[in-house]
């Protein structure tokens, strides 16, 4: 795990302190852990997705998937890379769902969407790459949100998204020379 990744040791025994004490049935513990986390999972969900109501939806669909399988849950882990997985997978499934709808429909206009709040990046340039991200596919755009707006290490990303080392690092690779092309 990188330095940047390594989350403080107060954070770590606190976020382990309200699993425990949601998986025993606490209400108070399950809305800290949401607060806690709900920012960075509706970020990601709406950076694989582009569709602001639908990163909502898998947002909050992937905190109800994680109360329901919490008592499965091992505590010894970090809770927020599990949630990111699991957001993730929903915000990849449903944009490969809408392409295959598009398809099945014989659409070629790309279905309207909620304006995305735009990644803020220092240089103005924070429209432009949030178009070119919204070109790539699921899969690349996932792994670049992963790696370079949630700061997972491609290790990380190769075991939250349950992939080889290598199939992480070429969709990176490919996903940033597209990014590149585009940005052009």
């Amino acid at each position: 795990m990188g330095a940047a990744a390594l989350p403080r040791p107060e954070v770590d025994r606190r976020e382990a302190a309200l699993v425990r004490d949601a998986q025993r049935g606490s209400v108070r513990a399950l809305e800290q852990l949401f607060r806690l986390h709900w920012q960075r999972a509706y970020r990601a969900a709406l950076l694989v997705v582009d569709d602001a109501a639908a990163a909502e939806d898998i947002a909050q669909e992937s905190f109800l998937a994680a109360v329901r399988a919490l008592d499965r849950f091992d505590r010894r882990r970090p809770f927020g890379p599990w949630l990111h997985r699991i957001v993730v997978n929903r915000a990849i499934d449903w944009s490969r769902a809408r392409t295959l709808r598009r398809e099945l429909s014989g659409d070629t206009i790309a279905e309207p969407a909620e304006p995305a709040e735009p990644v803020r990046e220092p240089g103005g340039r924070a429209d432009e790459l949030a178009a070119a991200l919204a070109e790539l596919g699921a899969e690349h755009r996932a792994v670049i949100v992963l790696r370079y707006l949630l700061d997972y290490t491609p290790g990380e990303i190769a075991e939250l998204l349950d992939l080889p080392r290598g199939t992480v690092n070429s969709r990176l690779r490919r996903g940033l020379d597209r990014l590149e092309e585009t940005l052009r």
